[in-house]
C-alpha cells in the first residue's frame, strides 16, 4: 500500500532485518513497496541479475551521482552507455595490472603488520576498534594504487583523511534513505535546477578534502604519466593502466577528463567498502570461532614458512580453507545488504515462472540470501567448511550454495575487480594470521560486544551487527593483537 515502512527502515538502518523479517513471514518473494517486488531464490537472482534479463538499473542509481552530469560504470542506468563504459574499464584490470598491484598491496601489508604492535613488543596490543584500523589500511592501498599517492591514514599523528571513511559514511547513508523515498523523482528533478548546488555547499568538510585532493592527485599523476618517457619508466599502479587504456573502437584513450575523475574515484570509494566490511566481518568471526582459526592458520603456516613468503601465485590460491574462511565472511558480512535494484524493461521480464510488466521495480538482497536456511540448513553459524568437498559435503552440496552466492554479482554489472579484491583480501589475510594472534578485547566482549548476538532455536550464536546504508556500515569488532613466534 505504501513506500514508508521501506523508506522508515532505510533511515533507521535496518531495512535488510526488515526484509529478512518479510521473507520469513510471507515467503520468498514480497512487495516491499507499490511498484517494488523483492526475491529470496538463486534462480531469482539470475532472472534478475544475469546477461539475458530485460532489466535496467533503476532510478535510485540517480541519487547516488556525485554531480547530475558525471557518470561512471556504476551510476550509468541505461544498458548501452553501461556496456560501453564497463568493456572500457575491463582494459585496466588484466593480469598486468594485477600482478602490477601486488607489490603495492605488499608494501601497504607489512606497514600496517609493523603499525599493529609497534608499542607493544611481545606483549598484547591495547584494545582498538578493528574497523577504522583496516579501513585505513585498504583507503591507504586504493589511493596509493589509484592516484599516485597514499592517504597515509594508516600512521600514526594527526592526518584530516583519517575522517574521511566514516564521513563518507555519513554521506552515504543521507543519500541511501532519500534514494529510497518517496521523494526520489523530486530529487532527480531538482538536481540540475539547484540542488546539486545545495549539496555541494553542505558536503561534510571531510569529503571537500577528500574531493579537493582527488583532483589535486590526479593533475599531478597525469603530469607525471605524460613526463615518463616510455611505459616501462611510468609507475606501474592502477592508475597507469586506466591513463592508458585504449578503446579498441576508436583507438581512442579510454578515460579522460571528467571521465577518468569518476572512475579513479569509484575505484577508491567501491573498492575500499567492500574490502574493508569482509575483513572486520571475518576477523570478528575467526575471534569467536577459535577452530576454524586454527584450521586456517594450520593450512598458512603449513604451506608457508614464513609470512615475508606469502605472495599470489600457486601456492597462496591452493589454500582452499583461507578462500573458503573468505568466502564464508562475505556471506554474513556481504558489502551491500539490501538489493541492487533494477526496473524491468518494455516487453516485461519472467522470474521464477511468474511475468512481471514494465517499470516494476525487482531484487534480491544479499543479506537475506546469505541467511537462508533453505540453502544453508545453518545460516547463522560461521563454518567455512561448507565451501569445502570433503566426507561431509558433495560436489553437489557445494555447487547448491555456490549457485546462491553472489558477492562480486554476475552478468553485465558483475564487479570488475573482482580478481584485484581476492587478491588484497587473501594477502591481507594470509599474512595478518601468519603473523599475529589476535582475541576479543574483554571490556567489549562483555560489553559492547553483547549485541553482536543472534538467537537461534534457543541457541545463542556470534553474529557482526551491521547498518544498512547501500553500502554495509559497521564499528568493531575491538581486537587485541599479539606477535607470534615459530
Amino acid at each position: 500500500m505504501s513506500p514508508w515502512p521501506s523508506t522508515l527502515h532505510a533511515w533507521k538502518g535496518d531495512r535488510h532485518l526488515w526484509l529478512e523479517h518479510c521473507f520469513k513471514e510471507y515467503g520468498d518473494k514480497v512487495r516491499v513497496a507499490p511498484d517494488t517486488v523483492l526475491f529470496r531464490s538463486p534462480t531469482a537472482y539470475r532472472d534478475i541479475y544475469g546477461s539475458r534479463a530485460n532489466v535496467r538499473r533503476a532510478d535510485f542509481y540517480d541519487a547516488l551521482k556525485r554531480e547530475e552530469n558525471q557518470y561512471s560504470t556504476i551510476t550509468y542506468m541505461d544498458n548501452a552507455s553501461h556496456h560501453k563504459s564497463r568493456r572500457l574499464l575491463d582494459l585496466a584490470f588484466t593480469n598486468k595490472s594485477l600482478r602490477a598491484s601486488a607489490d603495492f598491496m605488499q608494501q601497504h601489508i607489512d606497514r600496517w603488520h609493523e603499525l599493529l604492535t609497534i608499542d607493544s613488543g611481545d606483549d598484547w596490543t591495547p584494545p582498538f576498534n578493528f574497523t577504522d584500523r583496516v579501513n585505513f589500511l585498504v583507503f591507504d592501498i586504493l589511493g596509493d594504487i589509484c592516484y599516485g599517492k597514499s592517504f597515509r591514514t594508516m600512521e600514526p599523528g594527526e592526518n584530516s583523511f583519517k575522517a574521511i571513511p566514516r564521513a563518507a559514511v555519513r554521506l552515504t547513508t543521507v543519500l541511501y534513505a532519500i534514494a529510497k523515498s518517496p521523494f526520489l523523482h523530486l530529487v532527480i528533478y531538482l538536481r540540475p535546477r539547484g540542488l546539486s548546488r545545495l549539496f555541494r555547499a553542505i558536503r561534510p568538510k571531510q569529503i571537500v578534502v577528500f574531493d579537493d585532493f582527488v583532483d589535486s592527485s590526479i593533475e599531478q599523476r597525469i603530469a607525471r604519466e605524460i613526463t615518463a618517457r616510455s611505459s616501462a619508466e611510468a609507475r606501474q599502479d592502477m592508475f597507469h593502466f586506466i591513463y592508458n587504456a585504449k578503446d579498441n573502437e576508436t583507438g581512442e584513450a579510454a578515460f579522460r577528463d571528467e571521465r577518468l575523475v569518476a572512475e579513479c574515484r569509484l575505484l577508491v570509494i567501491a573498492g575500499s567498502d567492500s574490502t574493508s566490511v569482509t575483513l572486520s566481518g571475518l576477523f570478528f568471526y575467526l575471534s569467536h570461532y577459535t577452530q576454524a582459526l586454527n584450521s586456517l592458520r594450520n593450512e598458512i603456516t603449513n604451506t608457508f614458512g614464513m609470512a615475508e613468503d606469502i605472495a599470489p601465485g600457486s601456492k597462496l590460491l591452493s589454500c582452499k580453507y583461507l578462500r573458503a574462511a573468505i568466502d564464508e565472511a562475505m556471506r554474513m558480512s556481504p558489502a551491500g545488504l539490501s538489493e541492487l535494484p533494477r526496473q524491468v524493461l518494455p516487453g516485461g521480464t519472467e522470474i521464477d515462472g511468474e511475468y512481471f510488466p514494465e517499470n516494476t521495480i525487482v531484487g534480491t538482497a544479499a543479506w537475506c540470501d546469505g541467511f537462508n536456511d533453505q540453502v544453508y540448513g545453518d545460516a547463522a553459524v560461521y563454518r567455512p567448511e561448507r565451501w569445502l568437498v570433503d566426507d561431509t559435503n558433495s560436489a553437489e552440496d557445494v555447487s547448491r550454495i555456490r549457485a546462491n552466492f553472489h558477492p562480486f554479482g554476475i552478468g553485465p554489472h558483475n564487479c570488475a575487480g573482482t580478481n584485484f579484491a581476492l587478491q588484497e583480501l587473501m594477502l591481507v589475510v594470509a599474512k595478518t594470521v601468519h603473523r599475529f594472534d589476535f582475541r576479543l578485547a574483554s571490556e567489549w566482549a562483555k560489553g559492547a560486544g553483547l549485541r553482536h548476538r543472534r538467537v537461534i532455536g534457543g541457541k545463542e550464536v556470534p553474529q557482526f551487527q551491521l547498518q544498512d546504508a547501500y553500502i554495509t556500515v559497521r564499528d568493531g569488532p575491538i581486537l587485541q593483537f599479539r606477535r607470534r613466534h615459530i
